[in-house]
């Protein structure tokens, strides 16, 4: 089995490179330092949710332990099958675990240092890839560190977080630390579009998702519902009413964090396209331009300094979410300063 024909069907665990969307320079320069006997035994891939930074860090685990010497994994040799399989010896990966709140507990790291202890049994070394590792907490990562800082065998441990801020300075530091971006627009629009998304529906999707291939699928799911509830608040916003803030906020604050990041990423991109019709914009430049008679309706009721208003309110609120808020105190927030914009 080559690259070339190793679909995702066939390899569910990993992936060839070729067909690793995005990431082609970080790609290129942890290729190049593997070939070279370089490549740091700690290594910290950090970025937005569904970027693809765990489909990298799985093919690479493949490419260090194939035995075909042939640059890449081969998808054919002993240790590749054994990794499609999920029964590679060699091979450990942790995820959080937990019912309410998913997390990475000491008990877990523990097996990571038994692990990592072992000697290779198939390849010649071990890989450790622990995904989400901002779901350890600290008592789990000042473990982690000292395995971290003093490995006993050959082994190559892979963060994968997409937030680096919550790990330990400490063992930040003790890794190459790889910053993943988004996947550029067209490219992303292109995979969407080969999985048999209307063409027009992946480029917009390509545009709300920030380049991430995760979000846009998640966004085509449930995309309708949400930017159908946010053309109804715009519809409303004319004739808000103090008690529309509370109803409002009532309604949403239950919502799970992603949830909402949606409902205002939908947000901003429909005030956007709010302020490119009122400018005099083509309609083709519209990030949801099977919506442009439904703007065109409600844009006699926004000026143009309330719709800009709008704009840097969402990118505030945006902002704002991503860090430890009261979710009801930031919507009530939201709500009462849209109403006054």
């Amino acid at each position: 089995m080559n690259e070339e024909n190793l679909s995702t069907e066939e390899a569910p665990f990993f992936r060839p490179w070729s067909e690793i969307l995005g990431h082609k320079e970080n790609i290129h320069r942890l290729r190049g330092l593997h070939k070279i006997g370089r490549l740091p035994h700690a290594l910290l891939f950090y970025g937005a949710e569904g970027i693809g930074k765990l489909q990298v860090a799985r093919t690479l685990a493949a490419e260090i332990l194939c035995e075909s010497y042939a640059g890449r994994p081969c998808g054919s040799c002993r240790q590749c099958k054994a990794l499609l399989n999920g029964s590679h010896p060699d091979y450990y990966e942790v995820k959080p675990e937990g019912k309410a709140v998913k997390s990475i507990c000491i008990d877990a790291i523990r097996k990571v240092q038994v692990e990592a202890a072992r000697l290779p049994l198939l390849a010649k070394k071990r890989v450790i890839v622990i995904d989400d590792a901002e779901k350890m907490n600290e008592t789990a990562q000042n473990s982690l560190l000292k395995t971290i800082e003093e490995p006993q065998g050959d082994v190559c441990f892979i963060l994968v977080t997409r937030e680096r801020s919550s790990l330990l300075d400490t063992i930040r530091s003790r890794c190459m630390n790889i910053g993943f971006g988004g996947i550029p627009r067209e490219e992303l629009a292109k995979a969407l579009a080969l999985r048999g998304i209307e063409k027009s529906e992946a480029v917009r999707l390509a545009a709300l998702s920030d380049g991430s291939y995760g979000k846009a699928l998640a966004l085509r799911e449930e995309g309708t519902e949400v930017r159908k509830n946010v053309i109804g608040f715009l519809k409303k916003l004319p004739s808000f009413l103090p008690e529309d803030v509370f109803q409002y906020g009532s309604d949403m604050e239950g919502l799970p964090r992603e949830r909402l990041a949606d409902w205002f990423l939908h947000f901003g991109m429909l005030v956007r396209d709010m302020l490119v019709l009122s400018e005099g914009g083509d309609e083709s430049m519209l990030y949801n331009k099977d919506e442009a008679g439904v703007m065109a309706e409600i844009l006699p009721s926004f000026p143009i300094q309330r719709i800009k208003a709008l704009l840097a309110l969402s990118s505030e609120t945006n902002h704002r979410l991503q860090a430890n808020v009261n979710q009801r105190l930031l919507l009530d927030g939201f709500f009462l300063k849209a109403m006054d914009a």
